[in-house]
């Protein structure tokens, strides 16, 4: 009976088993996961357009060839400009302060026909050679368009670039020279003529008569006359501009004869005349205005508050630097531009200011600020010379007729000539 039970259990518990187990054709339930949740989508902000700015236009160069500047006033003109323009952009091409190479190194650049400079700077007595040759723009109708006149300008400088007819060049800075004298001997009546200019040779020969000797002095007159380019500047001074050769000339060889110039004269050059001044021995004197710094300096035996300045009968020779177009420019309305803004009020007024370079363009010597900043231009009788430059001969061959002029001039004046040959020979070099 227990064995019954037993095996009756069994097959109860083996009939479970195999109810629970599955179906060997049914697939196993798949095991199901949470659903993941779905990501929330920011919102995309659409991207906005820039405005696409333009490159702005490269400005054109302008290339200046000049002499190195020890002031400011080269590179203030350049950074002026360069901001001012919108067009064009100047570059300086710095050149040598040889101006015997400098001349040299535009003569072979102009006559090759090059644009490598589209302004250039000259020494006032190149222009005549470069105008004559074809290797300068003329200005006549920048005068025109600017509404300007050449007597606007300082005379010397215009005149200088002035060749047949046609008007090439303007002032960069101009020189000149004139009269320096002792105010502290001559009377003020007198002192008052010579400031004026209204007076001749004669007029200044019978006052040297009558102060020389005074306080001190040895000479009435200082001046250059020595046989180089200085005698030349003074004989074109003595002759009122070439217009009376025969008087200039006796002028010079009287004040001589009458004991009135220093027994060396024929060897003096501008730093003879200037040591002569410095050191009381004289009471009047012709040189440029480089003098009136040394004066300042209060270093030498006259100092500045006894001196003041007068032009000379005949006008003062004028010397610095003047500016002209290169006529083979790829540039020229760039060139132009320039040339007006260095050349015309706010430029020369830089150059004055920034350099203490006397102004070329004469509207400025009413200027307050100018006036004020260098009191020399303030003076009455600097005034008066700076208005009455006069050139020196506007030539193609200047070097080879100054040559010709100071030969001859310093022939008649050691005694060595006759008047009569160094007219002659003169007034043939001023013809060729």
């Amino acid at each position: 009976m227990k064995k019954f039970l037993v095996a009756l259990m069994i097959l109860a518990l083996t009939l479970s088993l195999i109810a629970c187990a599955p179906k060997a054709d049914e697939p196993e339930a798949p095991v199901t996961e949470a659903p993941a949740e779905e990501p929330v989508e920011e919102p995309v902000e659409e991207p906005t357009e820039e405005p696409v700015e333009e490159p702005a236009e490269e400005k054109t160069i302008i290339n200046f060839a000049v002499q190195a500047d020890s002031t400011p006033a080269l590179d203030k003109l350049i950074e002026e400009f360069n901001n001012k323009s919108e067009k064009y952009q100047v570059k300086a091409t710095i050149m040598t302060n040889d101006s015997g190479q400098m001349h040299d190194q535009l003569l072979n650049s102009l006559s090759s026909k090059s644009g490598e400079y589209d302004v250039i700077s000259m020494d006032v007595v190149w222009a005549g050679e470069f105008a004559s040759a074809g290797y300068l723009q003329t200005i006549d109708k920048l005068l025109m368009d600017k509404g300007w006149k050449p007597t606007d300008f300082n005379a010397g400088s215009m005149d200088s670039g002035k060749y047949k007819g046609k008007n090439y060049v303007l002032p960069y800075f101009p020189d000149l020279g004139f009269i320096y004298f002792r105010s502290d001997i001559v009377s003020e009546e007198d002192a008052q003529i010579l400031k004026s200019g209204d007076y001749t040779f004669d007029d200044f020969i019978a006052m040297g008569e009558k102060y020389m000797g005074q306080d001190g002095t040895k000479y009435a007159y200082a001046y250059q006359s020595k046989q180089y380019e200085g005698l030349t500047c003074n004989i074109n001074e003595f002759s009122s501009n070439w217009t009376d050769i025969e008087g200039g000339l006796n002028y010079m060889k009287e004040m001589m004869d009458k004991g009135l110039t220093p027994e060396d004269i024929l060897n003096y050059t501008e730093g003879e005349t200037a040591n002569a001044l410095l050191n009381g021995e004289t009471v009047f004197a012709r040189n440029w205005p480089y003098v009136n710094g040394m004066l300042q300096t209060g270093e030498h035996d006259i100092k500045i508050d006894q001196i003041d300045y007068a032009p000379l009968p005949g006008g003062g020779t004028v010397g610095g630097w003047i500016l002209g177009i290169n006529a083979n420019s790829k540039n020229s309305e760039g060139a132009e531009e320039f040339l007006s803004f260095i050349s015309g009020p706010e430029g020369q007024k830089i150059n004055a200011m920034e350099g203490s370079y006397l102004p070329g363009y004469n509207a400025l010597l009413e200027d307050k600020a100018l006036l004020d900043f260098n009191k020399l231009l303030s003076n009455e009788g600097f005034q008066n010379a700076l208005a009455g430059t006069i050139s020196r001969p506007v030539v193609p061959n200047y070097s080879e007729v100054s040559d010709k002029i100071q030969i001859n001039t310093h022939e008649f004046l050691s005694g060595n000539g006759s008047l009569e040959d160094a007219v002659k020979g003169i007034e043939e070099a001023l013809g060729e």
